[in-house]
């Protein structure tokens, strides 16, 4: 007996792709993330971002491990989640559902992951790309209330841009991104599919000057790096055409290139596949 988190669509959809589930999967992490308060205005918020990466990460790999041992391929529909934990500090979650590919070998790397629905899974398997693994891109800014901020944003300043917290946020969803590009290279994929993005605005008395504020930017993308496995670079928008010749196939090598025993495909096929079966497909993710 098995359970998951799956709808009934994404259930039939992950069926027509060749996967069934074979369990729901999570994994947690506690951490005492409370060193935002430096002593000075603006970071360095290094130390935590780093937390937040290894926080998340962990809770992954825990999710992972569960879906090795119940023999799964991969998670699919993987939400991530971040709270306060009661006793103190901050709780990360990772719950999905386990896949496997019936009939295909065990995996020799650790399962991927993807925060794809069913539904989302299966036309990414149908169209030749496979999910390499979760993808973060996490950034922390802060940038501290300077007379022309507090001039913009006080009351009765009329309908105006406040350039400080927009160049604040720009800054923090720029580095978030560059920091998801190289995530989506250490995963060795060739691009990524972002579910969304989280912007967390907060803020806090300086501790240097007295009266003025910091304000504190939190900006993280997640999505799922994906590797493409059709051949010469495209992929099937749908299914394969079976062509069966009537004469010999030495006759239609001969006809099609001029060459015995060489076969081309004629103008207006499909392009060729370079694995047959989700099954090679898999290789790919576990060559990763």
């Amino acid at each position: 007996m098995w359970g998951s988190s799956l709808t009934t669509g994404e259930f039939a959809a992950i069926r027509s792709a060749g996967f069934e589930p074979v369990g729901q999967v999570f994994g947690a992490a506690v951490y005492a993330a409370g060193s935002a308060s430096v002593s000075s205005c603006g970071g360095p918020f290094a130390p935590l971002v780093q937390a937040m990466y290894q926080a998340r990460h962990t809770a992954l790999d825990r999710m992972t491990t569960e879906c090795a041992q119940l023999g799964g391929h991969g998670v699919v529909g993987v939400r991530l989640s971040r709270g306060s934990f009661p006793l103190g500090g901050l709780e990360f979650t990772a719950i999905g559902t386990a896949v496997r590919a019936p009939g295909a070998a065990d995996g020799r790397r650790e399962p991927f992951t993807s925060d794809l629905s069913g539904q989302d899974f299966a036309k990414l398997i149908m169209t030749g790309w496979v999910p390499a693994g979760l993808a973060l891109g996490i950034s922390i800014g802060s940038r501290h209330d300077d007379r022309t901020t507090v001039r913009q944003a006080r009351w009765g300043s009329g309908n105006a841009e406040v350039v400080g917290w927009t160049e604040l946020v720009m800054q923090s969803r720029r580095d978030a991104r560059l920091q998801l590009e190289s995530d989506v290279k250490r995963l060795g994929a060739e691009g990524v599919v972002i579910a969304g993005m989280q912007l967390r605005v907060s803020q806090r008395d300086c501790p240097v000057t007295v009266g003025r504020r910091d304000h504190i930017v939190e900006a993280t993308l997640i999505g799922t790096a994906i590797v493409g496995f059709s051949g010469t670079g495209q992929h099937h928008l749908g299914p394969a055409l079976t062509v069966m010749p009537l004469g010999s196939l030495g006759d239609h090598a001969n006809r099609a290139t001029g060459q015995p025993g060489r076969l081309t495909p004629g103008a207006g096929t499909s392009p060729v596949p370079r694995f047959t079966s989700i099954f090679e497909a898999l290789e790919v993710t576990w060559r990763i």
